[in-house]
């Protein structure tokens, strides 16, 4: 049988596989020649602030390009190919399928530049867009074109999408109770977005999570901790607890008590206290709407002085800086003063009358004397 079809097989067909081939190489090669100098030339004159958004709709097509230029080459061969028929339906179908794809691919590539397109857009209007709603919306202008492509393929091959769109509609309360905790993420992330309790680069804390907020997404949000981890936390559970946004911070609170030996005379601690509080109005790394050096209470081992204070960073680093030379200085001023800082301590004071050691050695003077 198969010695039969070689021999059915003219010098006219080998010619004609040949070029099939041939023109396919040649799409090969046009792809590499065309990407290497002429689209990479586009790029180069495109990268500039004027056409960015043009630069970005180059870069997304690159790889479409590559696939539909071998699309072409397929579509060119089949046509010299003894054995194949362009005019089939199930080729023009999947040829049209192909080019439907690569241009999915290209729009569903250029979606991840949609925040440079929203931004260009809130310029032109003088609208401020949120930045935690950038990525949430371009988010959704990729799940739209996913779910109008797969419509547009199935239509392709003969299905009714109003059909399948029809069926969902007689299961519909199964697929509610199913997607309950879906759609409760979705409606969180709405919340989120809408309230806007926090953006993208925020240092947030929950009674779920403490960190920095990196992405938000339809079903979750996710926090990268300062232990450097990463927590994808349900939006339904975020948008239920209270937040805390540390960076909408506008200083950052010192606050401590700082004890003193008991010995400390009452010029001694005036004194201590002055300088103290000069220090803190003098300093440009402190804010000065607040400052409290107080001497607040007598501890138990200790005359307490209240230090409450903001500095004017809010970063940790800085804010850690600012702490230390505060701490280094106030040692100083302890020194200078001949302070001390008092330690937890109890005096134990006893009685002769009833101290049985006491009892022995005055009768032992008694019988001496």
């Amino acid at each position: 049988m198969n010695w039969r079809f070689w021999e059915s097989i003219t010098y006219e067909d080998y010619v004609n596989m040949a070029i099939s081939l041939g023109i396919i190489l040649i799409a090969f090669i046009i792809r590499k020649v065309f990407i290497k100098y002429i689209f990479y030339l586009f790029l180069r004159l495109s990268n500039t602030e004027k056409t960015e958004l043009l630069n970005h709709a180059l870069k997304a097509f690159e790889k479409p390009l590559r696939v539909l230029f071998v699309i072409i080459g397929v579509y060119i061969a089949v046509d010299y190919f003894p054995y194949l028929d362009q005019d089939n339906d199930l080729f023009e179908s999947i040829n049209r399928v192909s080019v439907i794809i690569v241009i999915a691919w290209w729009l569903y590539n250029l979606s991840s530049s949609t925040s440079l397109l929203f931004m260009k857009i809130s310029d032109r209007i003088n609208v401020e867009i949120d930045q935690i709603l950038i990525p949430f919306l371009s988010k959704a202008v990729r799940v739209i074109i996913i779910a109008i492509s797969i419509s547009v393929v199935a239509q392709e091959f003969g299905y009714e999408v109003s059909g399948f769109v029809a069926g969902l509609g007689l299961g519909g309360l199964a697929f509610a109770l199913a997607a309950q905790e879906v759609i409760k993420n979705l409606f969180g992330g709405v919340v989120i977005i809408t309230e806007k309790p926090f953006s993208l680069g925020d240092w947030i804390e929950s009674p779920s999570v403490e960190g920095i907020v990196e992405d938000i997404s339809f079903r979750s949000t996710i926090v990268r901790t300062f232990a450097d981890s990463l927590i994808t936390i349900p939006n339904s559970t975020l948008s239920n607890e209270p937040i805390t946004n540390w960076s909408e911070m506008g200083k950052r609170q010192i606050f401590f008590n700082l004890g003193v030996e008991y010995n400390t005379s009452k010029e001694q601690l005036q004194k201590v206290l002055h300088e103290i509080r000069d220090y803190l109005e003098n300093n440009d790394d402190i804010h000065q709407e607040t400052i409290f050096v107080q001497f607040s209470e007598y501890s138990d081992s200790s005359l307490d002085i209240m230090l409450y204070f903001f500095t004017n960073t809010i970063a940790w680093g800085e804010y850690l800086t600012v702490k230390e030379k505060v701490n280094f200085k106030i040692m100083e001023i302890l020194e200078e003063a001949e302070v001390s800082i008092a330690f937890p301590s109890r005096s134990l004071y006893l009685d002769n009358e009833s101290n049985p050691f006491w009892a022995m050695e005055k009768q032992r003077d008694e019988n001496q004397n």
